[in-house]
């Protein structure tokens, strides 16, 4: 599941790259040995995957991947990929196999994977192999870690507040907080962090299709992972059997339209994550507010009300914290707590009327244990910021970011000041990504992409997906008229159909196709799942 983190226990902060070279009709940075005259380097061989059941007793299996750090140097020093797979359930109709990526950047696919597999369709689970992975960089792979110990890490989180700074004091130890984070990562293994890159990743996609023994990839992304999936297709179009990109973010606005020299606003910014959680908070309490506080714990009667009840809530928490919960900190929490809308935003209208009334929250309830045993690999905040920062511009002067963050505040309100700090690590980050995809992101694929966007989503905005589904040179838009981040996360029956039959045998929905969620918010369950409109089209059938 994709995470962004607004406490002590993890944030997600990111920062910028420059320099391009313009390598055939990718745009990738980095040194072309052809065009200095050298041979062509040659492939990296494909790697073994020697599987076995993760623990025993468990229905997921690993393995380990050896891949290069550079794979423009194939001979040079090789890293290690965590792998997980959990095989088909109806083996004698089996398709082949799904890659899974789970967003971040930063997730570890081989928790993720396994927490969520039972949000595939069915058919899915029953007619694909599931594969996912750890990312370069990221979780039991060849991680970043730049701490010592866990004690270490813990310091370090410790340095700056939670969400994000207010004032100037707080702006000055976020500011030092990640400027010493930097220090300690380049340090520790500066190569590293020059090679985990989006375009080294998708890389290493291709040599783990290779290693399953095919040659034309099925993947589903989500988040970030939709990033990770248009890279792929366009540096290996001829590969894509079929791609669903769900939760998408906007390729143009990632990369600053391929322009690194002026890059005036954040990633997030650009990428309009700061709307789109405004615009979810605002049918958070619409909602809400037209619900019973049975329903919805926070409501004050009326939108209306619900909406001034919020603002005020927002003052008090500005002059005086609540049992350590402090403003940023509840704004963070507010974000996270609209990923995923059963259970989330129930929990966060309980925590807000906790705190209306003075109380502590209450903590959320633990989970049941997994039926599966899952690896728990560690996950510190400078994984994602080495990914994030490596491939995306960002203003790269600390100063910068508190004009910023009142930019979006005007613009967003609370939440937009969380997505500009979810960031502002990147202004002091010290690596340099050594390539890059920069697009285009038209070249032609194999088979058409389906794109998934929700309505109300806290991270990557609607916008985020019809902006995907024009850049693709071949690509279907379903729409999933609901709330949260993402349509794995947040279930409709409507959208598993559609996914299905796609992922099968290539049909996609057809044009103008819309879905609903199962539940909605503060609401009964939908006895259908929502209903696709639209008119006739297929992809085909696959093989």
């Amino acid at each position: 599941m994709p995470r962004i983190r607004g406490s002590r226990a993890g944030r997600r902060r990111r920062t910028a790259v420059v320099a391009v070279l313009v390598t055939g009709s990718a745009m990738l940075t980095g040194p072309d040995p052809a065009a200095a005259g050298g041979a062509p380097p040659s492939p990296p061989a494909v790697p073994r995957l020697d599987w076995s059941r993760c623990v025993p007793g468990s229905a997921f299996d690993c393995a380990t991947a050896k891949v290069p750090l550079d794979h423009d140097d194939p001979g040079g020093r090789t890293i290690e990929l965590a792998v997980v797979r959990r095989k088909a359930t109806d083996p004698e109709r089996r398709v082949g196999t799904l890659f899974f990526n789970p967003g971040g950047p930063g997730g570890p696919g081989t928790v993720q994977m396994p927490q969520n597999y039972t949000s595939f369709p069915q058919e899915v689970r029953e007619r694909f192999d599931i594969v996912s992975w750890d990312p370069r960089g990221v979780g039991s792979s060849t991680a970043v870690n730049c701490f010592a110990s866990p004690a270490e890490s813990a310091e370090w989180n410790a340095s700056h507040p939670a969400g994000f700074p207010v004032g100037e004091k707080e702006r000055a130890a976020f500011t030092a907080s990640y400027e010493e984070l930097g220090r300690r990562c380049e340090r520790r293994d500066p190569e590293l962090l020059r090679h985990v890159s989006t375009a080294d990743t998708a890389r290493d996609l291709d040599l783990l299709l290779a290693a399953v023994g095919e040659d034309r990839l099925t993947y589903l992304g989500i988040s970030y992972g939709t990033m990770l999936g248009a890279t792929y297709a366009n540096l290996f179009p001829d590969k894509v059997r079929a791609m669903i990109l769900d939760g998408n973010w906007d390729p143009r606005a990632w990369t600053n339209d391929a322009s690194d020299e002026d890059p005036r606003l954040t990633s997030f910014q650009r990428l309009g994550s700061d709307r789109g959680a405004a615009e979810t908070l605002e049918e958070f309490l619409t909602l809400c507010g037209a619900a019973t506080t049975d329903r919805c714990a926070f409501s004050a009667g009326s939108p209306q009300a619900t909406r001034a009840k919020f603002e005020e809530l927002m003052v008090r928490l500005r002059k005086q914290p609540v049992h350590g919960w402090t403003y940023a900190g509840t704004v963070a929490a507010a974000v996270n707590g609209f990923y995923v809308v059963h259970p989330g935003w129930t929990r966060l209208a309980a925590t807000l009327q906790d705190l209306w009334q003075g109380r502590a929250p209450a903590p959320a309830p633990l989970p049941p244990p997994p039926a599966v045993p899952e690896p728990d690999p560690y996950l510190g905040e400078e994984q994602a910021t080495a990914v994030f920062c490596g491939d995306s511009p960002h203003p790269r002067d600390p100063a910068a970011h508190h004009p910023l963050e009142e930019l979006s505040a005007a613009r967003a309100g609370d939440v937009g000041r969380f997505w500009v700090w979810s960031s502002g690590g990147c202004a002091t980050w010290p690596a340099v990504a050594d390539h890059r995809y920069r697009g285009p992101w038209d070249r032609p694929t194999a088979r058409p992409v389906l794109v998934v966007g929700t309505t109300y989503d806290p991270s990557t905005p609607f916008s985020g997906a019809r902006a995907m589904a024009a850049e693709l040179a071949d690509a279907r838009l379903l729409t999933l008229r609901g709330h949260g981040h993402t349509a794995l996360l947040n279930p409709s029956s409507c959208v598993r159909a559609h996914e299905s039959r796609y992922l099968v045998d290539g049909t996609l929905p057809p044009p103008g196709a819309t879905c609903e969620q199962d539940t909605p918010p503060f609401g009964a369950p939908r006895p259908s799942g929502g209903v696709s409109t639209g008119g006739g089209g297929t992809a085909g059938a696959l093989s």
